[in-house]
């Protein structure tokens, strides 16, 4: 009988052992600390923290590199409160199905939006579609008027644009001395930039009366 008890004792002891050696494992693996980069919080962008990005077009690539988990929240500033800058990342995102199903109809709705509330690189945008024909049916008419009024409010972009389509033809000779005016006095820190800036310019007074020219780069500052 003692034989008998000893032995149930032991095998008690050992199955109790297993267990807790078992559940002690359990609880290492569900304590195990997760990648640091799955807790992180995606904070959502500041104003001037979009506007950067849109500046650099960076700013799909930025959406792409927080996984996505931004949508809800670009979403809601770009319907519900009409943000401009969000209205115009919003709409990109949906015009090259950058983390939402592509719909480039109304991706563009979107992008028009936030042109028509002054967003200059929207508008810009706008007028490089409508130049190449992206999305857009080619219409020079529209593209001139739209670079032209993002070229007036500083975008470099459509600055460079703009000079580039008066030289191949597109708009009055009227136009030469804003367009050469705004490209000029345009502040371009990258030296290939600002070399292929001094190349248009002097393109484009070969077309120009000189005393425009002259007109052109006398600056108010």
């Amino acid at each position: 009988m003692k034989l008998f008890l000893t032995i149930l004792f032991g095998l008690y002891f050992s199955a109790f052992s297993f267990c807790t050696l078992a559940n002690g494992v359990a609880n290492e693996t569900v304590e195990e600390p997760l990648d640091d980069e799955l807790l992180k919080a995606v904070q959502i962008y500041t104003q001037d923290e979009l506007l950067d990005l849109i500046k650099q077009n960076k700013h799909l690539e930025r959406v792409k590199e927080d996984r996505c988990q931004l949508n809800r929240d670009i979403e809601d500033r770009a319907v519900k409160l009409k943000i401009p800058a969000y209205q115009f990342l919003y709409g990109d995102m949906l015009a090259w199905g950058v983390c939402v199903e592509r719909d480039a109809q109304l991706g563009l709705f979107y992008i028009r939006l936030s042109a028509e509330q002054g967003l200059v690189a929207a508008i810009e945008q706008l007028g490089r579609y409508y130049d190449i024909g992206r999305f857009v049916q080619k219409d020079q008419e529209r593209a001139y008027q739209l670079t032209n009024r993002a070229a007036e409010l500083g975008n470099l972009n459509a600055q460079f644009r703009l000079v580039q389509m008066n030289l191949d033809g597109v708009g009055s000779p009227y136009d030469f001395e804003n367009s050469y005016r705004w490209l000029h006095h345009a502040v371009i820190a990258d030296q290939k930039q600002h070399a292929e800036a001094a190349d248009l310019l002097m393109q484009l007074s070969k077309l120009m009366n000189p005393k425009s020219v002259k007109n052109a780069k006398k600056s108010a500052y």
